[in-house]
Order: structure tokens, then sequence, then C-alpha cells
């Protein structure tokens, strides 16, 4: 096996890189890390391992020169952690991340495989002066690394994923407990008696109407951002994504009242990004629909077998079928 480390993620072909990450999910896909690459807060750089057949290990590599987002910072996350420059080791955003493997690979190819990756992010971090960290991992893939790194994993949060049986959304409501179904039938009666006007539509024809209502739901939870910022990175997404994103819209009075964005990658559809105008919502479920409801009707039209909803909320997801599981953060020094 042989290592090597570049610059930008368009030196590997997309099918190339996808083979690896397909287990791994949207937010270690080609296309979310070729969107993620120009962010000015940190160097990104790529490690990959090959063997005579081929690309058979990956990882990105941020070493990050200023953090926005504080649920990325190590020494906010970790009691008793310096405030010290930091390399990321993995995916960047998303609060999903784990070490490419090709799934050829048997367990002590695997092994070593991961170990030149660890080793790959350790030289780098050394060059920068920084910890090497893993943040937002999952369960399997921290007892390896855990394992490769010789530290123990620190447990961050959960994640949520809601697995969709069947092929209808009466599928996924049977499913569930009888006194859920019958909850979940009141909410959607409530949302179509409330006459919003419903729109699919495209992120960039609606990133600054967007941007507003998500800034609002950020200001909601303590959280004040600049609905003009808010917009711009979502334009900037749009554009970093092809456009691939979709836009369920509640439109009230002709003006956007609440949405959810998702996209659709490797057989499950992955909420995004949710937002809402208080002052013009009708007090008809609103975020159980555009999170929950709506979403899952689109990915049973689209074959989709999970519904990916990430962080936070568990409870509420819990109770509408989704399965939850550990998210670890695995010191790399």
């Amino acid at each position: 096996m042989n290592v090597t480390l570049i610059r930008d993620i368009r030196d590997v072909p997309a099918v190339t890189w996808d083979a690896l990450a397909v287990e791994a999910g949207l937010y270690l896909s080609h296309q979310w890390l070729t969107a993620q690459q120009p962010d000015p807060t940190a160097q990104a750089h790529y490690a990959l391992v090959h063997d005579g057949e081929g690309l058979i290990a990956a990882v990105p590599l941020y070493v990050v020169e200023t953090e926005p987002n504080d649920l990325y910072r190590v020494h906010e996350l970790i009691p008793g952690r310096p405030a010290v420059r930091t390399l990321l080791a993995g995916a960047r955003r998303g609060y999903l991340n784990a070490p490419l493997l090709h799934s050829r690979l048997g367990p002590e190819q695997r092994r070593e495989a991961l170990n030149r990756l660890v080793a790959a992010a350790r030289s780098l971090a050394a060059v920068h002066k920084a910890e090497p960290w893993w943040l937002y991992v999952t369960d399997a893939a921290a007892a390896e690394l855990a394992t490769a790194c010789g530290t123990k994993p620190a447990q961050l949060n959960q994640d949520a994923r809601i697995p969709l049986r069947g092929s209808t959304f009466d599928d996924y409501l049977a499913a569930l407990p009888s006194k859920r179904r019958v909850t979940i039938r009141r909410e959607r009666r409530a949302f179509a008696e409330a006459g919003y006007e419903l729109r699919t539509l495209r992120l960039s024809e609606c990133a600054d109407a967007a941007g507003a209502l998500a800034a609002q739901l950020q200001e909601r939870h303590n959280h004040p951002v600049d609905p003009a910022v808010m917009a711009r990175m979502l334009h900037d997404q749009a554009a970093g994504m092809a456009d691939s994103g979709t836009v369920c819209a509640a439109y009230a009075d002709g003006r956007m009242a609440a949405f959810s964005l998702y996209y659709r990658h490797a057989g499950t559809l992955w909420l995004r990004s949710t937002g809402y105008d208080y002052s013009r919502l009708r007090g008809a479920h609103e975020y159980f629909n555009l999170v929950y409801y709506l979403p899952i009707e689109d990915a049973y039209a689209h074959r989709a077998t999970a519904l990916h909803l990430g962080m936070e909320s568990l409870r509420a997801k819990s109770l509408r079928g989704a399965a939850i599981s550990p998210l670890w953060a695995v010191e790399g020094s």
C-alpha cells in the first residue's frame, strides 16, 4: 500500500471516490466535498491509499484556520481541551463521519489501510502544529479508530435515521405503534386543512426566502445570524451542489412560511435545513410535516429506503420511527 496527499478532490474521479463513500453517506460524497473545498476557513487536503488494484482508502483532512461552527470546535466539545489549532479528519460539515475504506478489503487489509490514514492525519497535523481529531464518527467506525489511534472515544451526540420499509407512506405508518399512527394522521390532517400552498423548488429559486426563514429558526434557538448571510450560504450550496437539493415549501398568501431542504443520495433522503416565518404559521404542525411527513412521501416516490435526520430533537424523531445511534470524537494523536 502507498499513501499520497493531494489538495484538490477533483483530481480523483467522482466514481472512484464514491465507490469508497457510498455507505458513508452524503457528507463524504465527492460532490459534497467538492462543494466544501473552497471554504476559506480551512486548508483542505486528501489522503489516498492505493494498492495494486486502485484506491482502497481515503480521508479528507482539514487544517482549520478559524471555525465558525461551535459544534466543530474541539475545545468546546471535549471538557478540558485547550483551544489549539485543529486538524479535522473526515467530514467537516454534516455531523456524520467515518474513514473511507473499500468494501473488498479483508480484516487485515482494512486495519493496515486505516493505520495508513491515521498516520497521514498525524503527519499533516505535525507539519501544521495542530491536533488531529475525528468528529461525529459513527459507532462502528469509532471502535476501529480507537484501536488505530490508541485513544478512547468520547461521545458527542446521537444520530437519527428513519428506515422506510415497504413502498408507501402507509407502510411507514404500519411500522409504528397504533397511538403514534393516530397522532401522525391527525397532524397531517391539520396541515392539509391549514390551506398552505405547497411548492417543490430548486434551492437556487428560493435561497433568499429560505435564508430569511432559516435565520428566524436560528434566532429562536439563541443563535442569531444575519438573514443575508444565511441566504448567501444557501446560494453557495446550490452552486456547489449543482442545484441538486430539493426545497419543499409551504406558502401562505403568496409568501414562504416554512420550508425544508433535502438531498437524495445513495438510496437515502438527507434532510439538510429547515426554517419558519413564525408570524405566518397557522398552528398546523408545520415542523412535523415539512421535516418528516412530506420528505417521507418524497422518499417513497423516489424509492429511497431511509430518511436521515441527524442530531437534536431526538425524542420527536424516535417517536416517529427513527433509529438512534451514538456519534463519537476520537483523538488522532
